[in-house]
């Protein structure tokens, strides 16, 4: 107890919530970390207790719990949702799974987080809406894990635009360039059999600009036009086998808002010396606003308002204690990455449910997103043709 206070005042600390987590690869890995210091640096209504983790392998499991500070293991999901000292569930695994897992948690009465994408199609994303809309009612919440709307720099651009700073939207410019796949020798992974991940760079990195542009500019995609390509049709498997690649490996297509802007978007994983370059460029009628992770605390802002002699695009420096999520940190100048984002994602979380309020994105807002997906591969597979992308909520 600290001295000069007494028990009568002292300060209650947060009531907990339990917490497993399925899946311990790259996902879980930084996830973790995310639920392990969360609470050291914000103040929330909740503090998360790490009960348990899962995965198939028995022995893959143990060894990551100990790494990452979980206190037990499961090696079935099921067992993991009937646990009583399990409170949410947060879903780690490839796209395939997501669905029944997430349903599962939700009708167990377990809050749930969901990476992204939220499901391989839009029918498995309609089933977790509805079965979130229903655990809602009920006081049991979700949320679909698009972590680069926590990234400051893109909070403080919708900030930017909400508050009118570039004027009506005009122009939205989004690519996300990886070069991971670019070795044709490299060998096979889930990430690219369409049963498992449900689509390629689409869904994988694609996924996050569509909602990363809808985010900042508040507004939604109503129509697509685009195509996809695979440029190694085959990997090595296991065994020296070859195994056929049954997903895109880019996709580039063009879209339009309901304000009637108009977008441009890029995802690949094949673009060499690009590490994970994510970029927006928004363009409006008074400024505009441009984005790079690759140096994710940065964000160059044209006021169209200033003199010609001195206009240019300035960059602001996001590490200022009034910047979004900045107060829990370090001081100005000093940097922030990409592990951040997570523990931004689940203090809003932990803030949402402790509140009572529902978070955000939603599974809906994953929807949302998958139904932007689908219209870029029908379209894709009609020849670039225009697609309407479904409203339906």
């Amino acid at each position: 107890m600290t001295e000069g206070t007494s028990n009568e005042h002292q300060v209650q600390p947060p009531s907990g919530l339990g917490v497993a987590m399925v899946g311990h690869a790259f996902m879980g890995a930084v996830h973790s970390q995310a639920w392990r210091n969360v609470h050291r640096f914000f103040d929330l209504p909740l503090t998360p207790r790490m009960v348990a983790l899962g995965g198939r392998d028995a022995q893959r499991v143990k060894e990551a719990a100990g790494r990452f500070g979980w206190s037990s293991v499961e090696t079935d999901w099921r067992a993991l949702i009937e646990r009583d000292d399990v409170d949410l569930v947060d879903i780690c695994t490839p796209g395939d799974t997501h669905a029944e897992i997430a349903i599962a948690a939700l009708n167990a009465g377990k809050h749930v987080l969901c990476e992204k994408p939220l499901a391989n199609t839009v029918a498995e994303a309609e089933r977790m809406t509805e079965a979130a809309e229903r655990a809602r009612a009920n006081g049991v919440y979700s949320m679909v894990a698009f972590n680069y709307r926590r990234v400051p720099a893109l909070a403080l651009a919708r900030k930017l635009v909400e508050e009118g700073r570039i004027g009506e939207v005009r122009h939205v410019r989004a690519v996300y360039l990886q070069d991971w796949l670019a070795d044709e020798d490299a060998p096979m992974t889930w990430r690219l059999r369409k049963e498992q991940a449900g689509s390629g760079a689409l869904g994988d990195i694609g996924a996050h600009i569509v909602d990363a542009t809808q985010f900042v500019t508040g507004d939604v995609l109503t129509g697509v036009a685009g195509f996809t390509h695979t440029f190694v049709p085959r990997r090595p498997g296991p065994g020296g086998t070859e195994e056929p690649v049954t997903v895109d490996d880019c996709a580039v297509f063009t879209g339009r808002f309901a304000s009637g802007a108009v977008a441009t978007f890029e995802a690949t994983r094949y673009a060499l010396g690009r590490k994970n370059a994510m970029r927006i460029e928004i363009n409006g009628s008074r400024g505009s606003l441009s984005f790079d992770f690759e140096a994710m605390n940065d964000l160059w802002f044209y006021d169209a308002e200033e003199p010609g002699a001195t206009a240019g695009f300035r960059r602001i420096v996001v590490t200022e204690a009034d910047h979004p999520y900045l107060k829990a940190w370090w001081p100005p100048g000093h940097l922030l990455g990409y592990e951040h984002t997570f523990t931004h994602e689940i203090a809003d979380l932990l803030t949402a449910i402790g509140t009572k309020t529902a978070p955000q994105p939603s599974f809906a807002d994953g929807l949302r997103v998958q139904r932007v997906l689908a219209a870029v591969e029908r379209s894709a597979a009609e020849g670039t043709r225009w697609e309407q992308v479904d409203s339906t909520t």
